[in-house]
């Protein structure tokens, strides 16, 4: 599955490398496919739906202290 995470504003390029952390640390995350884009404030990702779901990935961003605004799954 493809999920697209629209997160609060990021402010700092270091940002990125947590969430980036947070969300490939998720068992079932497609390591490869995870994609910050800083000025969009989004984050691409393909996972295993059998393995986890969209929910997991928002909280794992959520305990880095980032506000989940919407995520869409395909």
């Amino acid at each position: 599955m493809k999920a697209t995470i629209q997160l609060e504003t990021l402010s700092c390029p270091s940002c990125i490398q947590k969430i980036e952390g947070a969300v490939k640390s998720v068992p079932g995350v497609i390591k490869d496919s995870v994609k910050i884009m800083f000025n969009a404030s989004k984050v691409k990702v393909d996972f295993d739906e059998q393995t986890t779901e969209i929910e997991a990935i928002n909280s794992a961003i959520q305990n880095m202290g980032y506000e989940v605004i919407s995520s869409k799954v395909k």
